[in-house]
């Protein structure tokens, strides 16, 4: 008859207590310490000694100990959503290091199969002290209201519109599909194919950047066509097929990526580019630069007034303050080889 393996026994989780043991102090100057308290002098022999002391122990601090000192959690939410363009990756990246230097938690949130209010709701389940809510990922002022009574002291959200309560950082997608545009207006075209990403999720980026074409369009008298296209080689073998029924002498492909695979379709069906089809992208990747023809793209920039960790860290000391809205994206058009 076979036996279940021997279990280990219950390992002992260490305290502050332990720690300061160890280091031969108070626990409020580990507390002090591995909390990185400014307020109180302490010597930095001190704090090493209790750093390592910690680090000898395996002792890791508390977050809801912490949170209750501090009457609020130190957690900042970043739902997860699909994020196309690259200077959002980056700002991303910055916001996350600025944070921990900050000593905030950054917990990321899956964000798959929840509709708007569960997705809020879901959050504030987590008592954050702020969320920043990315393009892409919906947030009502109900959610809103619902975060905010939760505890968050600071929602942020980064998109095409403010939403009504919250701190709004507005990435006008409208600038972008208006730079390709003028760009192709510029060099003389006037049948302007844009293609409308099929793929789920895509339409809060891709609708305001149709719009942003129009716009640009309708002051030359130019003509745009949506284009629906989803990303894979046989959608796109599809449109090269009827690309000269279609009668355009230009295409903004959305970004980079629908480029690059929109033009080598169009060049497989004997498309010259940009002789036939001038064409431009979106985003300015590198690879877009290795192609030939070399890729015309719209360059996106964020632009902020502090480091966007800095203003949670002040809005989470100053709560209450009215929401303030910053215009975050500028966009050039870079001229290359195939437009």
């Amino acid at each position: 008859m076979s036996q279940l393996p021997k279990q280990p026994a219950e390992v002992s989780v260490p305290t502050s207590a332990d720690v300061a043991r160890l280091a031969g102090v108070s626990r409020a100057t580990v507390s002090y310490v591995l909390n990185n308290n400014s307020t109180v002098r302490i010597s930095e022999p001190t704090r090493r000694r209790v750093r390592e002391a910690a680090l000898q122990l395996g002792y890791v601090p508390h977050a809801a100990a912490r949170s209750l000192r501090a009457g609020h959690s130190r957690v900042v939410l970043l739902p997860t959503g699909r994020l196309p363009e690259e200077p959002l990756h980056h700002f991303f990246q910055e916001l996350q290091a600025g944070l921990r230097g900050l000593d905030y938690t950054v917990v990321q949130y899956g964000n798959a199969g929840l509709a708007a209010d569960e997705s809020a709701r879901a959050w504030a389940e987590l008592r954050p002290v702020a969320v920043v809510v990315p393009p892409g990922i919906t947030l009502s002022p109900h959610g809103t209201e619902v975060l905010i009574r939760s505890g968050a002291r600071a929602v942020i959200t980064l998109g095409p519109e403010p939403v009504p309560g919250a701190h709004g950082l507005v990435m006008d997608q409208r600038l972008v599909g208006g730079s390709a545009v003028e760009h192709l207006l510029a060099r003389g075209r006037r049948r302007i194919g844009v293609v409308m990403p099929q793929e789920p999720g895509l339409a809060s980026f891709s609708e305001p950047r149709l719009a942003g074409a129009r716009r640009a369009a309708e002051r030359t008298g130019a003509h745009v066509r949506p284009l629906p296209l989803h990303y894979e080689e046989q959608s796109a073998t599809r449109l090269a097929e009827r690309w000269r029924d279609l009668r355009l002498d230009a295409v903004f492909a959305y970004n980079d990526a629908y480029a690059m695979l929109l033009m080598r379709a169009l060049q497989d069906a004997g498309i010259d580019i940009p002789g036939d089809t001038a064409l431009v992208g979106a985003d300015d990747l590198l690879l877009g630069r290795l192609l030939r023809p070399r890729l015309s793209t719209v360059r996106m920039e964020l632009a902020i007034p502090q480091p966007l960790a800095e203003t949670i860290d002040r809005l989470v000391h100053h709560p209450g303050s009215a929401p303030e809205h910053h215009d975050l994206l500028r966009t050039s058009a870079v001229h290359r080889e195939s437009s």
